[in-house]
């Protein structure tokens, strides 16, 4: 980091605040899981990336973006942010239900995507007790927008507060649904495979991680994935 070019948000930022937080592992999972609703997004996923082979490498490549969109120069975020830009350009997937082949990189799907990242950011830290105010918390999601902007949104289409937010997942809800796609992310998340020697981490940590990831899921996931909310 240079002295003179904090980046895209700066020290003084609820971003560089938040995505300092070891929850953010847990919020990523939680992205995870609600992006996989998406029939159209999740189909862009599974037809080109190596997710059942290398989704350890995907995540760790996923928080790095994230972790150079924060923290690295403007300079080096733009560049990685042009580089994502141009994938998203060059690959397609095919319609689960249609058969229409479609870009990944459709301003729609980006923004699902988007919105489900910066939302599980933003509800589980506040939940875990990262002590935010309702104008901070307005704050992240419109500060965030610059992140939109890094993956080819235009910000101006992008929600700036959190009720701007809530009212993108209201109106998307229809779109979702539990598909074949969403089942094999949820499989894999609850019980990814790992190598012999990792067996007993897996059982102590990572279903706990994935089944806090799970459990600070809105309702409506919950009963689309057919798994009872948490008390």
């Amino acid at each position: 980091m240079s002295e003179t070019d904090v980046g895209l948000f700066g020290p003084r930022s609820v971003t560089w605040q938040m995505h300092a937080d070891p929850m953010m592992w847990i919020a990523g999972v939680r992205a995870l899981y609600l992006q996989a609703l998406h029939p159209r997004a999740v189909r862009g996923v599974m037809e080109n990336s190596d997710f059942r082979e290398d989704a350890w490498g995907r995540l760790m490549r996923t928080a790095d973006f994230v972790g150079t969109l924060t923290y690295a120069t403007t300079r080096d975020a733009e560049k990685y942010g042009a580089r994502v830009r141009t994938i998203h350009r060059l690959l397609t997937a095919t319609d689960p239900l249609t058969g229409e082949t479609y870009g990944i990189g459709e301003p729609d799907l980006l923004l699902w995507v988007h919105c489900a990242e910066a939302d599980s950011y933003l509800q589980v830290e506040r939940r875990s007790g990262l002590p935010l105010t309702d104008a901070q918390a307005d704050r992240y999601i419109d500060e965030q927008r610059e992140a939109a902007r890094m993956v080819g949104l235009d910000p101006s289409a992008v929600p700036a507060t959190t009720a701007e937010m809530e009212a993108y997942f209201t109106g998307i809800r229809p779109q979702l649904a539990a598909g074949p796609d969403a089942r094999e992310v949820d499989d894999f998340l609850r019980d990814p495979p790992v190598p012999a020697a990792l067996v007993p981490a897996r059982a102590l940590l990572w279903r706990r991680v994935a089944a806090l990831a799970y459990d600070s899921l809105p309702p409506y996931a919950h009963e689309l994935y057919g798994r009872p909310a948490p008390p």
